[in-house]
């Protein structure tokens, strides 16, 4: 009886699982096209095909259901560790996993892109997205500031640029109507240089 009862628990854990991540699915698609106000929980639950209960019972609201979709981010941003007693290495690591990673997560990019536009009143609760890469960047270019690695007169500057870079437009249609064939990777190894030049780093 046991064995058929701890089964059956499995099951359904799978099937909330598989439930909640159909739900997130949908929901960063709609965000990414939409917007967050532009998406109605209704429209979540019909990309999704579950029930409006559903959504409320695993995340109760859109609130949530928006908060959640970044766990990839903050788990991504939160495991990031360089050392930096090779600081170049670590801005070059930095620079190539953040494009490549961009290029993966595009739609959740482009979500928080929109909130930075548009001042959301939700940014405050989205710092534990945005936060930790930018202050991994910051020591990052401290210690290259440090060890007269680079040639930059600021920080701040060269944070915001780097970031902005980093989080670049090429697959936005509307801006590059003209197709190139470039991977994740030859785009990344080109942003580097771009970000190294612009510091006049001593060595790529």
């Amino acid at each position: 009886m046991n064995k058929v009862r701890h089964l059956n628990e499995s099951n359904n854990n799978d099937r909330n699982k598989d439930v909640r991540e159909q739900i997130l699915r949908a929901a960063k698609h709609l965000f990414a096209k939409n917007g967050y106000e532009g998406t109605t929980v209704r429209q979540i639950c019909t990309e999704a095909n579950v029930s409006l209960a559903l959504v409320s019972y695993h995340f109760g609201g859109k609130e949530n259901v928006f908060l959640e979709i970044f766990h990839t981010i903050r788990q991504f941003f939160g495991n990031m560790n360089y050392d930096l007693s090779d600081s170049l290495g670590a801005l070059k690591s930095f620079c190539k996993e953040f494009v490549i990673f961009r290029n993966e997560e595009r739609e959740l990019v482009g979500i928080l892109q929109q909130e930075l536009v548009m001042n959301s009143p939700r940014l405050e609760m989205l710092t534990d997205v945005f936060l930790p890469s930018w202050e991994q960047l910051r020591l990052i270019l401290q210690e290259c500031q440090d060890k007269k690695t680079i040639s930059f007169p600021s920080i701040d500057v060269a944070v915001n640029f780097i970031m902005g870079t980093l989080m670049y437009s090429l697959d936005i249609a509307f801006l590059n109507q003209i197709h190139s064939k470039i991977s994740p990777e030859q785009v990344a190894d080109l942003a580097v240089a771009f970000i190294f030049n612009g510091l006049q780093a001593t060595k790529i």
